[in-house]
């Protein structure tokens, strides 16, 4: 005699006891993964509305007023671009940030490239270490030891930079070879970083895909181009946008040249100097603002174009 019997578990019945049971355990779960994330949110919440959205409002609200409080209108923005002072600030920020950006991306994604195809695993992970060292250097302190490297007289490189002309302290820092000396100290301060960052994002390719162009025999570099560079395209953008925003604060490497070399760099060669000149020189914190917000906007702008080309928000 046949038994007749059924496929479904009783838990699995709709509506029966264990289901609801299931049901109540997964919402308890969701509820403590959201409380979690709330906390872990709210610290760096907090911090960006005191150092970072207070702040821009404040200058906000003394770019266009006086210093006894009344409504100043566009004046104060007026005078920052009438500022003879002004344009050469921009004109030396934009020239370093075309070379920074364009260095940046070439030379990051190529080493770490370089470093992904490394098979023998403490060699990648040691060459790895060696970039990233440079990194744990505050900027002041990397500053100050590139003061030693770019004087031919004591520098352990001074023979290259001999024969390249420039046999003095002075003639190495001359304004014409400005971007490229900053160039080199944010590169060899924070490029680092983001090998480490482009390392670990070019291990999450899938190895299916790696392995079908190894398969239709591609080589090294085709790979690159055709699969690994266009997956780190989200990466490459947020790169760019972090990057940007610390290039247009370009303060430290030219203030403290500036000192070191009694002048010959100017202490209003960049956009931050000149609102540092305002702010504490001139005491007029009312045109500091006005640069500042001048720099959020066009920084603000540059970031804009950078989502929108590297599709950093879309969904793959």
């Amino acid at each position: 005699m046949a038994i007749a019997t059924s496929s479904e578990s009783p838990a699995a019945a709709p509506g029966s006891t264990g289901q609801r049971r299931v049901a109540r355990s997964k919402g308890r779960t969701n509820s403590t993964t959201t409380r979690i994330g709330y906390i872990f949110v709210s610290g760096y919440t907090i911090l960006t509305v005191v150092f970072g959205i207070l702040p821009a409002v404040y200058a906000l609200y003394l770019s266009f007023t006086t210093p006894d409080g009344g409504f100043a209108g566009f004046s104060n923005f007026v005078q920052v671009f009438g500022d003879y002072r002004f344009l050469p600030a921009v004109v030396h920020v934009a020239i370093y940030l075309v070379i920074w950006l364009v260095s940046l991306l070439l030379f990051v994604v190529t080493l770490a490239l370089v470093i992904h195809a490394i098979k023998v695993r403490w060699l990648s992970s040691t060459v790895r270490f060696i970039y990233y060292i440079p990194g744990a250097l505050a900027g002041a302190s990397s500053v100050l030891l590139w003061l030693f490297v770019l004087n031919p007289t004591v520098s352990p490189v001074g023979g290259l930079l001999r024969a390249m002309g420039l046999n003095s302290f002075v003639a190495t820092i001359s304004p014409a070879n400005l971007p490229v000396v900053f160039m080199i100290i944010a590169f060899w301060t924070g490029a680092g970083g983001w090998i480490v960052i482009m390392f670990g994002a070019l291990n999450n390719v899938s190895t299916e895909i790696m392995e079908a162009s190894r398969i239709d025999g591609a080589n090294a570099v085709q790979t690159a181009i055709h699969i690994q560079i266009p997956l780190l395209r989200k990466w490459i953008a947020y790169m760019g946008i972090m990057s940007l925003a610390a290039g247009t604060q370009l303060f430290v490497e030219p203030q403290l040249l500036s000192q070191a070399s009694n002048g010959v760099v100017g202490n209003d060669y960049s956009i931050n100097q000149l609102a540092y000149q305002y702010a504490f020189q001139q005491d007029n914190f009312n045109g500091s603002a006005a640069i500042s917000l001048i720099l959020l906007v066009i920084a603000l702008g540059l970031s804009a174009f950078f989502v929108a080309r590297g599709g950093l928000f879309e969904k793959d």
